[in-house]
């Protein structure tokens, strides 16, 4: 026996009980990215990995998860949002509870391979299905403003969290929060978020996901592999093969009546413009973002958990702003207001430009603190543009391509301005240094075992040429901040303010006029007139 979940015109308590329940696991999953930062060396001491082990346990979950998005937000489209976003909770909670009793390292990093398959079943489907509970257009908005300010606050509560626990627990309990989480989904679910199947699904091409994978895995590992390596043989080949099939895998979705990603969907204005913008910002903050967090521990002397707390500010800001930003875009244009804060932040890169040595913590945490914030009116109003975008059926594949675009940005970003950061640093000490030096943590122990003065002069050399690099790269995250502002403006302009009436309430956003609707009827509008299976929100 199946019932219907009504879904109203406005969100009631159920539907608002059902976000709360959604954005919990969203949190959780960006969470278990940074949760371990803190807890590298005591899972060195308990497991006794190799260095190359080490790497993986911190890497493979995020490696995995961007790898499987844009194959599972397909998949969700086609089986069921919901089914798919209770099996991966499952996968994930069952993983979390191998990681955290993981006997080897083998096994860690098996189960944080396992937890990264299950993250990348969850979060496409957990934004996707926003777009069916939500059909009041700044209802819908505002939550998927509150799904980006969830995204923003897992990442910086990882470091804190897994601290708070190393001191009361033990390394493992970091990987068991997600447990409760994952069992309140399965839990709530089923009861408070409806059900939806594109209708007329067709099937999943098991060739289409294996080129997807073999053009997202050796991307995303060469990229990761040159910003911890620097140019090498292996991530280069691995780089130019995902590139490779990259472009096989497009042209064969281009060939596809039924393609696993419909590269269609790139021609809108709207969907390829906030996609573009998205990863410029992404590009400019990861890269940043690393080289800040190393400043705050190796040149100011602060210690991960004083780092942690010197970020949570940034972050609670970046959620108050993610929050009120839905509102504002209702009486302002989208491109205007996202323009305003890439403007903010790239006023913050400018401020980093002007810091000097350890003596510019001041000046480096207040540059954060408008750069940070700066950014969330993107990450608060792109999802909406890629998915309003898009057919409704194929939301789910929408979620999972906007997903990639961050994290692709976010390791592209750390690869290219890390980079330019190590070439600034490695210049400066070129002359002076040992090889132990070629990177601040080997000239900081280098210096640690140095007499007298002759080891505080590289110590301080190795920062002074550490923060060099910092302001090099700060240099290059403002020109790209202020393109993606151009490009906004430019691309995005057209996008009328989500109040205005201009947008039909429940159609897709659209920004020209010229473009032709798609043949699709959504299911925001019409979900009365189908039948279970056909794009009906159902409960079974």
């Amino acid at each position: 026996m199946s019932t219907s979940i009504d879904i109203p015109p406005r969100a009631d308590a159920r539907i608002r009980l059902g976000l709360v329940v959604l954005l919990l696991p969203t949190v959780l999953l960006f969470l278990a990215m940074t949760v371990l930062f803190l807890a590298t060396p005591h899972i060195a001491a308990d497991l006794n990995p190799t260095g190359g082990q080490l790497l993986w346990i911190n890497d493979v979950y995020g490696f995995v998860m961007a790898g499987f998005l844009v194959t599972m937000g397909t998949l969700g489209d086609r089986i069921g949002r919901r089914r798919l976003l209770l099996a991966g909770a499952a996968l994930f909670g069952v993983a979390s509870v191998a990681a955290a009793y993981a006997p080897g390292p083998e096994v860690l990093i098996a189960a944080r391979a396992l937890m990264g398959l299950g993250a990348s079943a969850v979060m496409p489907a957990t934004l996707s299905l926003l777009t069916v509970m939500f059909r009041d257009e700044r209802q819908r908005a505002t939550a998927i403003g509150l799904w980006a300010a969830s995204v923003s606050a897992g990442v910086a509560l990882g470091p804190l969290v897994g601290g708070l626990l190393l001191e009361a627990l033990w390394w493992g309990a970091s990987m068991l929060i997600g447990v409760p989480v994952m069992f309140l989904v399965l839990v709530a679910v089923p009861f408070l978020v409806p059900e939806y199947r594109a209708p007329n699904a067709g099937r999943l091409e098991p060739l289409s996901v294996l080129l997807s994978l073999a053009a997202l895995l050796p991307f995303v590992y060469g990229v990761k592999k040159l910003a911890e390596e620097g140019v090498a043989t292996a991530p280069t080949i691995a780089l130019v093969a995902g590139i490779v099939f990259g472009v096989v895998f497009v042209r064969r979705q281009l060939r596809l009546d039924d393609p696993l990603l419909d590269m269609r969907l790139f021609r809108d204005r709207v969907f390829s413009g906030s996609l573009s913008v998205f990863l410029l910002v992404a590009v400019a903050l990861g890269g940043v973002y690393l080289l800040f967090t190393q400043y705050l521990q190796l040149v100011a002397e602060q210690s991960p958990m004083r780092a942690g707390l010197w970020i949570l500010p940034a972050a609670i800001g970046l959620v108050i702003v993610s929050t009120v930003t839905p509102a504002i875009a209702r009486r302002v244009r989208p491109a205007y207001v996202m323009a305003a804060g890439m403007a903010l932040s790239t006023l913050g890169y400018l401020m980093l430009t002007r810091v000097e040595g350890a003596d510019g913590l001041p000046l480096l945490v207040a540059a954060f603190y408008v750069l940070y914030p700066g950014i969330a009116p993107t990450m608060a109003l792109v999802p909406g543009l890629v998915i309003g975008s898009a057919p409704p059926e194929k939301a789910g594949a929408a979620s999972a391509v906007n997903t990639t675009a961050s994290d692709l940005g976010t390791a592209l970003g750390v690869a290219l301005l890390g980079s330019v950061g190590t070439a600034v640093y490695r210049a400066g000490m070129a002359d002076t240094a040992p090889d132990a030096a070629r990177t601040l943590p080997g000239a900081l122990e280098a210096a640690a075992e140095m007499p007298g003065a002759a080891g505080e002069a590289l110590a301080l050399a190795a920062r002074t040429s550490f923060t060099d690099g910092l302001t090099v790269a700060a240099w290059v995250a403002a020109a790209l901040s202020a393109t993606a502002a151009v490009l906004t403006l430019t691309l995005l302009r057209r996008v009328p303010a989500t109040g205005s009436a201009e947008i039909d309430t429940g159609s897709r956003t659209r920004a020209d006029e010229d473009v032709p609707p798609k043949d699709t009827t959504d299911v925001r509008t019409s979900t009365e007139d189908r039948a279970p299976g056909e794009g009906e929100p159902v409960t079974p």
